[in-house]
């Protein structure tokens, strides 16, 4: 019998096809108050289903909910022009609509108890003023993006485990996705409409956000939401996942501490901003760091002499503008002894960038690039065109990787950068066998090293030993806070001998400044 055809020789249907359903994962989580079931099923598909459901709430809740109880609620609250016309008020008109939404729920479900309002309060909110059950996409830590394609598809996700999963989740109409896109712009200050129809943006929370309007997307309107890492990463979670080795680490805390450059490059969603802000956790407490970003996303341990810089998007009018560039050369102004920038894009930052460099500043940046050599040939080609003969105030160059194939990432590669501007390999991630291999041996590194540190090549050999000691304790010991490496990686720059005590007999650390 044909495999296609069931015995009586008709074509299998979906009652007579058995669906092959694995459950991969479940988890929960809380979004504003609200609690969330998430489970992950491999089912009949090319790629997983994300389901997300709230337990507490019943589908003829939700219908009452939605139908009836949104109308009152926009109707009790009375909002004066400036409430809607400012963003800076947003949170004010969403603590009004949340006690409107409760007095509500009181009149219309006398016995309900307290804990249970409160949760049909936030949901109510979320359908009125937010953006539905995407909030609650929103608020799993789990989920890297978030993408809307248009309504007639579902809600895509992209899950730091799994990759690209589509959801249960599936937006009304058209018009919906405009109404979100315009939520979301209005709470920034911005607008997207047929005459301006994309919208890129960063939101107040961290959150970049991307927009466009039909016909400019040609099946849809879309969102396109990139969330920002709430738990930021740090060397020893690094390590943790594997996408670092301890002996690649402690160089890179060397190279860190003697106060020498670094370039992190990579592709899109490599992880380059996040090993930017793992690096920002080995600068020593003593000394003055500017962060230059298109939108904050590096968070620094809190006792760090940090001043955070942003750029600012024209107004309506094309006026106000602040650039990338402005704020480099402000930053110079500062006495920085550190200066990190969110990402090199232009002719005229490089150019700063490597002026800083020249004139005594430790700067680290990230660029795109796949590689080591392709990151000097980026800096070294139009448009940005650096001359050979400046790079070598560079001293490295980390290069973050996605495979997403696996679903995992790894830093591909460590580069020293010669005295003429090329680049020798010093580490290379092996795909085969998922590990770190050494490539070639050092030379223009270690030279630099012995200048600025005053160890030979024995005493930097055990400097790393040292220091490899160290971030594999912090490991196993599950230190992974901004606030906990920091302070381990200060207190190591000023009583060393403490440190590797408690390292020697594998004990906690006191946290206590």
């Amino acid at each position: 019998m044909p495999k296609d055809q069931t015995k009586d020789g008709e074509e299998p249907t979906e009652e007579t096809i058995k669906p092959r359903v694995t459950l991969l994962s479940s988890y929960n989580f809380v979004s504003e108050k609200l609690p969330i079931e998430v489970k992950i099923f491999k089912k009949n598909d090319y790629v997983p289903r994300y389901e997300i459901t709230i337990p507490g709430i019943a589908e003829g809740t939700k219908l009452i909910l939605e139908t009836k109880l949104k109308g009152e609620l926009v109707t009790e609250v009375k909002l004066d022009i400036s409430e809607i016309l400012d963003p800076k008020k947003f949170d004010e008109v969403k603590a009004k609509f949340l006690e409107a939404a409760k007095r509500i729920l009181t009149r219309n479900f006398p016995s309900l108890p307290d804990d249970k309002k409160e949760i049909l309060a936030v949901y109510l909110l979320q359908k009125t003023l937010g953006l539905g059950e995407i909030e609650a996409l929103l608020a799993d830590e789990q989920l890297e993006e978030v993408v809307i394609n248009n309504s007639r598809e579902p809600v895509w996700i992209y899950h730091k485990q799994f990759g690209w999963c589509k959801t249960n989740l599936k937006i009304k109409n058209e018009e919906m996705v405009y109404d979100y896109a315009s939520m979301i712009a209005r709470k920034i200050g911005r607008q997207i409409n047929v005459l301006t129809p994309m919208l890129d943006a960063h939101l107040p929370t961290g959150d970049r956000v991307n927009a466009t309007l039909y016909p400019i997307s040609s099946f849809g309107n879309t969102i396109t939401i990139r969330k920002f890492s709430r738990n930021p990463w740090t060397i020893t979670s690094f390590i943790k996942s594997k996408t670092i080795t301890t002996d690649v680490a402690a160089l890179i805390w060397l190279c860190i501490q003697n106060e020498l450059s670094l370039l992190v490059s990579g592709g899109t969603g490599s992880g380059k901003t996040s090993f930017l802000n793992a690096m920002a956790g080995l600068i020593p407490a003593n000394q003055r760091i500017v962060t230059i970003e298109d939108t904050r996303e590096l968070t620094l341990p809190s006792f760090l002499h940090w001043v955070p810089m942003v750029i600012r998007e024209p107004n309506p009018e094309g006026k106000g503008e602040v650039k990338m560039l402005d704020l480099m050369v402000n930053a110079l102004r500062q006495r920085p002894d550190r200066i990190l920038v969110g990402e090199i894009r232009r002719q005229e930052e490089a150019e700063v960038m490597f002026e800083a460099m020249h004139t005594g500043h430790s700067v680290y940046a990230t660029l795109h690039a796949d590689n080591a050599d392709q990151t000097i040939s980026r800096l070294t080609n139009p448009p940005i065109n650096i001359p050979h003969e400046m790079l070598d105030a560079l001293s490295g160059i980390v290069v973050a990787f996605r495979h997403r194939r696996f679903g995992i990432r790894r830093i591909l590669e460590f580069a020293e950068v010669t005295k003429k501007g090329g680049v020798n390999t010093l580490y290379r991630w092996d795909v085969k066998s998922d590990k770190t291999k050494g490539v070639q041996k050092m030379t223009s590194l270690v030279d630099t090293l012995m200048l600025y540190s005053g160890m030979g090549e024995k005493e930097i050999e055990e400097d790393m030993e040292e220091k490899i000691g160290v971030l594999d304790w912090m490991t196993r010991r599950g230190y992974d806070g901004v606030d906990q490496v920091g302070h381990i990686v200060s207190n190591y720059y000023m009583n060393t001998d403490e440190v590797l005590e408690a390292v020697k007999k594998g004990r906690d650390w006191d946290f206590k400044i």
